[in-house]
């Protein structure tokens, strides 16, 4: 009988909110802790209400290998490990003491040394160069655990001194790392330009820019985002003289929903959006600011031709004392249509249709209807992102190629392009 414990952090504070015990990972359930529930703690997930009896293994996993890295990254953890890359525990268990969210799997509640180690320039340059082996490097190193399929590293990043560090321990990263992808060109480019362009349609978007240790090829660049589950205020903590995040949990709608990752791409019949809007009407702290915020960045994903949206790409931020939540900032927008090999696609269907090719506006009006926004609201601002687009496209790669990236002037003219094509 395996057992693992649960802590989630509260203001700093790292709580027992329960275990996951079972003989192996197919059969492991998850249940709260006694004095958790008689304590009056909240539930750490929409799909984990509050409540006596143990989870199934299904809603169990769903929730927790939604926490961990997919594809290759993983296979390569995996494989250093020695693990099965189905064995989902054991790897989270190696890996999750700095999870997304404020989540940490552990035997115990370990009193270990935590700190930051500095990491040399030539370091990040390795990590840009080398790919998915160097991430795995740290991911092991630093029991870290983030999701989704690309090759991402947590790291801390001092804004004064402009420095790099790895955290060691239980001390949080305040930066999210990617690596650029080996069959997608300019992916980096293609993301930061699209992020840019986001926040002039409207759209909440986290600090980001890339971190360029070259001349700003694919092999010299990295793609930093900062972390909106990481706070540091005037009482943070001092470790090795930078200041301690606080970590603020967080889930995606595919762990909200209690779908597993591998179902995270909708399959007919499913209606994903219009159970991210059922969640955003039950939970959210401000239900109407909310909905109209997943809307526009539903409009966004498709004219952006981002088939790649899918629902653990899309997350709620909890408040401190996880009684309410929020539509989290927008990640990993980027333009995939504009690579041969992407699907035409979306990830969830809007208005019954999944194809890019075959959506148009007369589909999104069903949309509104299907989720329960008013046609007068959600038209006006379908209209408003299609009106913005094209100048934040342009604004976005000029912005660029003045700080040293000449390839976002192309990256945007092939976005443009096919955004005629969709549109």
């Amino acid at each position: 009988m395996k057992k693992y414990n649960v802590f989630v952090e509260i203001r700093g504070k790292q709580i027992r909110v329960g275990k996951i015990e079972g003989s192996s990972y197919e059969d492991s359930c998850f249940s709260y802790d006694e004095d958790y529930l008689s304590g009056k703690g909240k539930a750490i997930s929409i799909s984990l209400p509050l409540q006596e009896e143990p989870f199934s293994p299904y809603r169990t996993r769903a929730f927790f290998d939604g926490l961990l890295p997919e594809g290759f990254l993983r296979k390569n953890i995996a494989a250093n490990m020695h693990f099965d890359e189905n064995d989902y525990l054991s790897i989270l268990y190696n890996l999750g003491r700095e999870c997304i969210g404020a989540i940490r799997i552990d035997e115990d509640n370990p009193e270990e040394k935590s700190g930051y180690e500095r990491i040399t320039s030539k370091q990040v340059e390795e990590l840009a160069a080398e790919g998915t082996t160097k991430s795995t490097e740290i991911v092991i190193k630093t029991h870290l655990s983030l999701t989704g399929a690309s090759g991402k590293v947590g790291l801390y990043f001092d804004e004064k001194e402009r420095n790099w560090y790895l955290p060691y321990g239980l001390a949080p990263s305040t930066h999210i790392v990617k690596q650029s992808h080996v069959r997608l060109d300019g992916i980096v480019t293609n993301e930061q330009l699209s992020m840019l362009a986001a926040r002039k349609c409207g759209i909440n978007v986290p600090e980001s820019f890339i971190i360029n240790v070259g001349k700003g090829i694919d092999s010299e660049v990295l793609f930093a985002t900062k972390r909106f589950d990481r706070v540091i205020d005037e009482t943070s903590e001092i470790i090795d003289g930078l200041k301690r995040p606080f970590r603020i949990h967080q889930e995606d709608f595919a762990q909200a929903m209690g779908i597993a990752s591998f179902e995270k791409y909708e399959r007919e019949g499913q209606n994903y959006a219009e159970k991210m809007f059922e969640i955003i009407r039950s939970y959210a702290k401000k239900p109407l600011e909310d909905q109209l915020a997943l809307w526009n960045r539903i409009v966004y994903n498709y004219v952006l031709g981002n088939t790649d949206a899918h629902i653990k790409n899309y997350s709620l931020l909890y408040d401190s004392d996880l009684e309410r939540t929020s539509l989290a900032p927008a990640y990993d927008m980027l333009s995939t249509v504009i690579y041969e090999s992407a699907t035409r696609n979306m990830s969830f269907n809007i208005g019954g249709k999944i194809n890019l090719d075959r959506i148009g506006e007369d589909d999104f009006r069903i949309l509104a209807s299907k989720v329960g926004v008013g046609e007068k609201p959600a038209m006006d601002n379908y209209q408003n992102v299609l009106n913005l687009f094209e100048n934040a496209i342009k604004e976005s790669a000029k912005e660029l190629q003045e700080i040293g990236f000449a390839n976002a002037g192309s990256i945007a003219d092939r976005i443009l392009l096919a955004r005629k094509n969709i549109l």
